[in-house]
């Protein structure tokens, strides 16, 4: 890798920490990148497509006129491993909120949870969590609900490709979800719970897919502290 190569285009797929923001993940290595490579100010970083928080994961980053390619990959079908635990909520339909609203859910059956999660397959109309990275007013709506502002987020079009490998340990359930983009795999933990009557949210999520690339082929060296690229 040379600093020509960088910034004629270049691509490293990532596996993104637990608590990691996707901007710090970039900045990471942006700021390894520019001091290995003696890299001008104006060198183009960017990623393609926002992982929360609380998910792991995928995350693809592309460097110098490889960041054209950044709508594109954006625009590809996605894929996730989601965990959720049903019989109760949270305000950010994550882990990021304490519990609340604990329901009894010990008439829900097997069967009813495999109706549930399969009743989302195809196209669907979903909220937003209030507590994501979309814009209301030119401010993120996290932001503002974090501030304790009330947010209104309107519904829309997203689709669920396929809904595969459902194991239920309850209160537990896992599954991997093919979606399109836009679509936010908290919302459908939530909407799922409410269709189930006794509430969920997610407790785990890990992109695995975008398009053609795969988690197998990502890595996190690349934000060890004690990593180098090794051009010195």
């Amino acid at each position: 890798m040379t600093a020509e190569e960088l910034q004629s285009g270049y691509t490293f797929l990532l596996d993104k920490p637990l608590d990691w923001t996707s901007f710090q993940a970039v900045n990471k290595m942006k700021y390894k990148l520019k001091r290995e490579f003696n890299l001008p100010k104006k060198f183009k970083i960017g990623h393609a497509g926002t992982l929360d928080p609380r998910a792991t994961g995928l995350l693809i980053v592309c460097c110098g006129k490889f960041t054209k390619k950044i709508p594109e990959i954006q625009d590809a079908p996605k894929e996730y491993w989601t965990e959720i635990k049903i019989g109760v909520q949270t305000e950010s339909y994550d882990t990021e909120k304490p519990e609340i609203l604990q329901q009894d859910y010990s008439h829900v059956s097997e069967e009813q949870i495999n109706e549930a999660v399969m009743k989302f397959l195809g196209e669907i109309d979903q909220t937003p969590p209030v507590f994501s990275a979309i814009k209301i007013d030119g401010q993120r709506a996290y932001n503002l609900a974090r501030a304790g502002e009330e947010v209104e987020m309107k519904s829309r079009k997203t689709t669920i490709l396929y809904i595969e490998d459902i194991k239920i340990d309850l209160p537990l359930v896992s599954f991997t979800v093919g979606c399109s983009k836009g679509t936010y795999i908290r919302s459908l933990a939530h909407d799922i719970g409410q269709e189930l009557g006794v509430g969920a949210y997610l407790t785990q999520l890990r992109r695995t897919k975008i398009g053609d690339y795969k988690i197998e082929d990502a890595t996190t060296q690349f934000l060890d502290n004690d990593f180098r690229f090794g051009n010195n």
